[in-house]
């Protein structure tokens, strides 16, 4: 089993990786073409970086969730030395085939790349015998979707959303101007942290557009999809034809997020892949409450663990009741809340032409975002509910578990 080498986000360049055994279909000849980042700004709040490498460093506290087809554990964990506390993904890597073992790989290089406040740190990557170990900032909020799930059921207001995608939106155009596509876009993608930072996560989907030092204006890789994640992508990505596709792919992912976070459904969530596909070839672009590409059952929103992307679950919350109740800025929406302003962000990521979709960074000046107030976060913060408390559990000694692991078609959540 080839493993990858540890490193820190704080050091300058990349250790060489180093797999036991070479040979032609190695994962390891996958990624020598790592792309170069131009314009990274400095790493912010370098002093509250975890660098170690020391499992004793770690007090597992809760398992929040799983994911990346169920070969991930997600863990609340302590740094003990500080006290800080942190979200450990823990992958055996003996599971995992050749394209997995590229994604996991493929992520952990281009994440130590990214300085962007709004692109989800890994702090320290590691393995531990055949388990591979990342450490991530702990994200108070968990994710978007999972706020929905707690919070807004039947959707958020449009002030909430214009700053969550906002951030989002953000970090999205700084992938693109360094020649990545996303390809999963999405509410559990996007996590919120205690202070209001809105940051984009799922750095596994990520595709970069440089091969060979040389950037391509399209991409024909069309890996197989989860049936969980394609209803937030384009037309183009769900037809794989010999057009292929390229960042305008991520636009139109952010206009099915948008509509997601409006109402708290997922658009398209109980369609065949074909059927969506035919859905999204005709016509118009969907209003963001468009009844007829949403689940028609009384029920819409599933009970996960949306905590997996998150660094937090629904277990580890202190709360009583439901959270959905009196307070205004808990309020869920009516299709008469919205602008017009908003609509149009829409439609213009819906557009069925990847051309007539607006790149990522001529999105920030839509005029949806006008009223953005970009040094701050206390705006997000006003409109979220107070910082959700957490119960630890008693701490035990991280051992190597069992991979028994129920099939993904069994579970709700996802990564």
């Amino acid at each position: 089993m080839s493993l990858l080498d540890c490193f820190c986000t704080s050091r300058t360049q990349v250790e060489s990786l180093r797999p036991e055994k070479q040979s032609e279909t190695s994962i390891h000849q996958h990624l020598v073409d790592a792309p170069t980042f131009s314009q990274l700004p400095p790493s912010t709040r370098a002093k509250d970086v975890i660098c170690s490498t020391n499992v004793s460093h770690y007090e597992l506290q809760v398992e929040i969730g799983r994911g990346f087809d169920n070969l991930t554990t997600v863990h609340l964990a302590r740094h003990t030395p500080t006290g800080t506390l942190v979200t450990i993904k823990i992958t055996n890597l003996e599971n995992c085939t050749d394209e997995r073992l590229k994604a996991l790989q493929k992520a952990v290089i281009l994440s130590h790349f990214f300085q962007h406040p709004n692109i989800t740190t890994y702090w320290t990557v590691f393995t531990v015998g055949s388990w591979l170990w990342v450490i991530s900032p702990f994200m108070a909020y968990g994710s978007a979707s999972q706020l929905l799930k707690t919070y807004f059921p039947e959707g958020m207001s449009e002030t909430l959303i214009r700053n969550i995608l906002f951030g989002a939106v953000r970090g999205l155009s700084y992938l693109h101007q360094n020649g990545c596509i996303h390809r999963s876009i999405k509410a559990s993608h996007i996590l919120i942290s205690g202070d209001g930072l809105v940051t984009l996560s799922g750095l596994s989907h990520l595709h970069s557009l440089v091969k060979h030092g040389q950037r391509h204006r399209a991409v024909y890789d069309f890996p197989q999809f989860s049936t969980s994640v394609q209803p937030w992508l384009s037309p183009e990505l769900l037809r794989q034809d010999l057009h292929g596709y390229n960042v305008k792919s991520d636009i139109y992912s952010v206009g099915i997020t948008a509509c997601e976070l409006a109402s708290g459904q997922v658009p398209f969530q109980d369609m065949h892949r074909t059927q969506m596909l035919l859905q999204k070839l005709k016509g118009p672009p969907y209003s963001p409450l468009d009844v007829s590409i949403f689940p028609q059952s009384e029920s819409r929103m599933k009970n996960s663990r949306s905590g997996v992307d998150s660094g937090i679950g629904e277990s580890v919350l202190v709360s009583s009741g439901t959270h959905t109740g009196n307070s205004d800025r808990l309020q869920t929406p009516s299709s008469k809340t919205f602008s017009p302003a908003f609509f149009s962000l829409v439609q213009l990521c819906l557009q069925q032409d990847p051309e007539k979709r607006p790149s990522a960074s001529s999105l920030l000046s839509h005029v949806f975002f006008k009223q953005m107030k970009e040094e701050s976060q206390d705006s997000i913060l006003s409109l979220l509910p107070p910082k959700p408390s957490i119960a630890l559990s008693p701490v035990s000694p991280w051992t190597e578990p069992e991979c028994d692991f129920p099939d993904e078609k069994d579970l709700s959540w996802e990564f």
